[in-house]
């Protein structure tokens, strides 16, 4: 049964919902920066999420509120990249300076086991990516649910409903959105529910300006505002994941989400060019590299290099940083992740073997400082929204790969992650991104798999001025740095970094992808000095967040790869 309508069905309703977009289009350009505002700003990839951030802003809901609103709304418009189905990482910071982060990341299964994607003594990729095997149990409802209870103004009934009546009323579709669906359709034609919800009767995907409606969806989203999140994680939804697993292979069962538990580990607090960066701690690989990055490159005046010896210097510390991370990441309530990753001591000693002129081999990984004894404690998209109050929101959300699984539990509407192939499924095999991993993020029941997403918030003089984040695998980390060297070294706005284009290396294979605006000049140069080179047509997306501390003014840009908005008020 398709979901999918043409736009001359429901004609009052349709009228309606694209006369108010048509107003959320003229005052905001997507993928454009947003005009100066003094109450708050909220940043998304998409204008709808984004429009439903700003309404409960407007309506006296402070920015964590926005930021639960926007990541319901996403999980409707954006269900390709997040959802209640997923994880997320979001870091908090309150008017009195203190920072909160919320892992709502997901977990393996206590069925689960490190050989579970070998056949034959061989990772099997294929099983970690795609059907029953590949999903974990989902942690950003819980998250969302956790954040206002403690820090927010707002009931999750409140902040859901709207989300709810928008899957049943349904949203003419993008051509990101199209886009995403085509990209996916040999995965998500394989399930019969995940085809009725997404592609039409005779199979093929929807096409640009049809109109999406998600009745299960909005089914669920009600339940949940009726019932809480114990609905979700205690209630019908897990036995109906239950039911779906031991049909299908799956692990997961329904004691999986009653044992599901948020986490609140302590924040990364480092600071680069006299300003303190806040970042999400590992499971998070990203907040530990991008801290690792910016500490080795404090060592280099970025500001007065050429352009080209910039970005040599910049992929030259993400390829020493990947290297650590293949070896010491993951999640540290099973494996020492050692804290000497971010000492700057650790970072000038990396510094030194970083030469100018060319690019150094890197055979393997560092051992940071007290490596054994000094440890931190036990596709996606990414969201920011402040307010006046003071509170910043940096959230980063994601089902991993498009469309996670492809797997919709029937007659929920949910689309399921996929992030068990976050983990290292074999020591030295790769993953969907390339990325290799060592024994620190193997497989184990109840565990979280390693992740790039890396939520930041960044403080100068003791006042929050930037809260930023990307999606894009491991690219997140390098985007971050990116935007952070343009931010707070060249003195760019946030629409003038998101414009730049982007490189990334991480380690293995050895080469740097430069996404195919890098002018054809500096490809040149960075060659010479003994780089390969990969050309992307873009990748990545992110979304910024500033405020001048002198007027106050909130400043915002959405990633012009993506389509998304930024507003203010």
């Amino acid at each position: 049964m398709t979901r999918l309508l043409p736009p001359a069905c429901s004609a009052l309703r349709s009228l309606q919902l694209l006369g108010c977009i048509l107003l959320l289009l003229a005052g905001t350009a997507r993928g454009l920066a947003a005009s100066p505002a003094s109450h708050g700003m909220v940043a998304s990839v998409h204008p709808l999420a984004t429009a439903a951030g700003l309404r409960v802003l407007r309506d006296g809901g402070n920015a964590v509120d926005a930021a639960v609103a926007v990541a319901l709304t996403l999980g409707v418009v954006d269900p390709a990249d997040s959802g209640i189905g997923g994880g997320c990482f979001m870091l908090i910071r309150r008017p009195d300076g203190s920072i909160a982060a919320i892992d709502g990341r997901e977990t393996a299964p206590a069925a689960a086991t490190r050989d579970m994607f070998l056949r034959d003594g061989k990772a099997a990729g294929e099983l970690s990516q795609t059907g029953a095997l590949a999903i974990g149990v989902p942690g950003e409802l819980a998250a969302c649910a956790y954040a206002l209870e403690h820090f927010g103004s707002r009931s999750l009934r409140q902040l859901i409903e709207p989300a709810a009546g928008l899957a049943e009323e349904g949203f003419p579709l993008d051509p990101f959105f199209v886009r995403r669906v085509r990209s996916a359709l040999g995965g998500m034609a394989v399930f019969p529910e995940t085809r009725a919800v997404f592609l039409g009767p005779d199979g093929l995907p929807p096409r640009e300006g049809e109109r999406f409606h998600q009745p299960d969806l909005a089914a669920t989203y009600r339940h949940v505002a009726a019932e809480g999140a114990g609905w979700f994680y205690g209630g019908p939804f897990a036995r109906k994941v239950e039911g779906w697993m031991k049909g299908h292979g799956g692990l997961i069962r329904a004691a999986d989400f009653a044992a599901y538990q948020v986490g609140t580990p302590e924040p990364i607090r480092t600071t680069y060019r006299g300003c303190e960066v806040a970042g999400f701690p590992p499971p998070s690989s990203g907040g530990v590299h991008v801290a690792q990055i910016l500490n080795v490159l404090e060592g280099f005046d970025l500001k007065s290099m050429p352009e080209g010896t910039r970005l040599h210097v910049i992929a030259e510390a993400m390829k020493l940083a990947f290297a650590d991370r293949a070896y010491w990441l993951g999640d540290p309530a099973f494996a020492k992740v050692p804290r000497g990753l971010i000492d700057p001591a650790y970072a000038r000693a990396l510094a030194a073997r970083i030469d100018r002129e060319r690019a150094t081999p890197v055979p393997g990984h560092g051992t940071p400082p007290a490596a054994d004894r000094a440890l931190f404690g036990r596709h996606t998209t990414h969201f920011s929204v402040a307010d006046a109050a003071g509170n910043w929101v940096a959230c980063t959300a994601t089902i991993n790969t498009t469309f996670g699984s492809k797997v919709v539990i029937p007659g929920t509407g949910v689309v399921m992650n996929n992030e068990m192939d976050d983990f290292s499924i074999q020591p030295g095999a790769t993953n969907y991104f390339g990325l290799i991993g060592g024994e620190a993020n193997a497989v184990a029941p109840g565990k979280r798999p390693l992740s790039s997403m890396s939520p930041t918030i960044v403080s100068r003089g003791g006042r929050p001025i930037l809260a930023l984040g990307a999606a894009g695998g491991p690219t997140i980390i390098s985007q971050v740095v990116l935007e952070l060297v343009s931010l707070l070294d060249l003195e760019a706005t946030p629409a003038e970094a998101l414009r730049q284009p982007r490189i990334h290396h991480q380690w293995s294979p050895d080469e740097i992808v430069a996404e195919r605006g890098l002018p054809e000049k500096l490809r040149q140069e960075l060659i010479a000095r003994g780089h390969h080179l990969r050309g992307e047509s873009s990748f990545g997306t992110s979304q910024i967040i500033s405020q001048d501390p002198a007027t106050g003014l909130f400043s915002g840009a959405a990633d012009p790869r993506a389509g998304g908005t930024a507003e203010g008020w």
